[in-house]
Order: structure tokens, then sequence, then C-alpha cells
């Protein structure tokens, strides 16, 4: 259920970046403190890539990011990039370790895959709850209105609605 899930929410994201002209992806939006929808789609894709790339070593560290300018400049480009996320998805859970460094100490915090999966997808979904911030001011962009919206939001909005 999990990887059906953060393929369907990568391929909202993707389906969104066809309709979007270069201008639309790098312009600064005020609404966002000025970054772009390409800084936000590449943050997405960064965090997915972190836990894909540092999988078989056992330890995530999520701020170890490349920061790919091509991924936040190229809509082609971020989408190629958000297939072979939602390809290499499909791995064994397995324990692993996620490290941080606040104020220079390291700190490490036993995880495990499944549960880094599930925290991309909800960070995935906050990012693209900003990114449908700047979109709403783009008339020709058509967006479904459950983009940017986390699933259990979704589902307890169904059950209002009977």
């Amino acid at each position: 259920m999990l990887i059906p899930s953060i393929q369907k929410t990568l391929s909202e994201l993707s389906d969104l970046l066809s309709q979007l002209s270069k201008d639309d992806y790098t312009c600064p939006c005020f609404g966002l403190s000025n970054a772009t929808i390409g800084e936000h789609t590449r943050h997405i894709i960064e965090m997915f890539q972190c836990l894909e790339n540092q999988y078989e070593g056992g330890i995530v560290n999520y701020d170890d990011r490349k920061r790919d300018y091509q991924i936040q400049t190229d809509t082609d480009f971020a989408k190629q990039t958000i297939v072979a996320i939602i390809n290499q998805l499909d791995r064994p859970n397995k324990s692993l370790k996620l490290q941080q460094i606040v104020d220079g100490e390291e700190l490490l915090i036993d995880t495990n895959y499944n549960r880094e999966l599930l925290y991309n997808l909800e960070h995935c979904i906050h990012h693209q709850a900003l990114i449908k911030v700047a979109v709403l001011q783009n008339d020709s962009i058509t967006i479904d209105a459950n983009f940017g919206v986390a699933r259990s939001t979704i589902e307890y909005r169904k059950q209002c609605a009977q």
C-alpha cells in the first residue's frame, strides 16, 4: 500500500511538471518566500534519492543532498529523475540508522526503510502543498483538488461527505 501511494504522489507531481513552462518552474514566488517550484521539486526528489543512494550503507543523512541545479531548472530532467525513483522504490524493508548533526553532535537514530519511505511521502505531500500555492496563481494550469493534501485528510473529507 505504501509504495503505490508514493508512486501516485510522485506521478501527480510529474503530471504537473508537464504543464509548466520553464518560467513557471523557475520563477521565484512571493508566496513561497521567493523559492521556485523547481526548488521545491528538487527538494522532494533529493530526499528520495538520499534514501535510495544510502540504503546499502545503512546510514541515511538527508542533509547529504546533492542539490542538483538541473533538477530545479529542467522539468524534463526532473520528470526523468522521478521515474527513476519510482522504479527503485520496491526494496526489502531493513533496519537503518538516521544520521543528523545537531549543534556539532552526531545523532544516530534507529529507523527502517519503510519508515523512511513513509517520512518521504509525507514530506513530499508537504512540499506539494507549497507548490500548489504557486500553481494556483496561474489560471492556465489545472491541478487536482487533492494535490498536496495528506492522505489522512482526504479520507477524513470522504467520511464527512457521507
